[in-house]
């Protein structure tokens, strides 16, 4: 049973919503690195005004797992060459979901299906840009 006072997951399948977003497709086409950098800043600044704990997953070309924690609070997990995206979230989710609120945001169908018989939700990009646009919105509301 998930315990009510226990933090959520936004799980961010990274590569697939920056295909999702025309402006980050267009940075990944100049240059790999460019997309996840734009992408990870957004969700940077999600996080700061969101009450979820924020985890991005790409995939990895070859070599370890590599994965960051900052500070700031974003999670960021490039997978070795032997496992996908897909493969590190479906473990996060299967091994999480009974504890926490997990949020999954990915444009996958199978995915989305998967991690939602395991019991997270399911976010699609549109809805998780919405989702990060509702909230810098609020907060430049804020300021003023």
């Amino acid at each position: 049973m998930k315990r009510l006072d226990a933090p959520s997951f936004l799980i961010v399948d990274g590569n697939n919503i920056i295909h999702a977003w025309p402006d980050l497709a267009e940075l990944h086409r100049k240059r790999r690195g460019l997309g996840h950098a734009a992408l990870c800043q957004r969700l940077r600044q999600y996080r700061d005004h969101a009450d979820h704990r924020v985890v991005v997953v790409f995939d990895g070309k070859s070599g370890p797992r590599e994965e960051v924690r900052e500070p700031e609070g974003l999670q960021i997990i490039y997978t070795d060459g032997g496992n996908t995206a897909d493969d590190v979230i479906e473990r996060l989710v299967a091994g999480n979901v009974k504890k926490y609120r997990i949020i999954v945001a990915t444009n996958d169908l199978a995915e989305q299906n998967l991690v939602s018989a395991f019991g997270a939700e399911v976010w699609s990009a549109e809805l998780l840009r919405g989702e990060i646009d509702a909230r810098e919105g609020d907060w430049r509301r804020y300021l003023k």
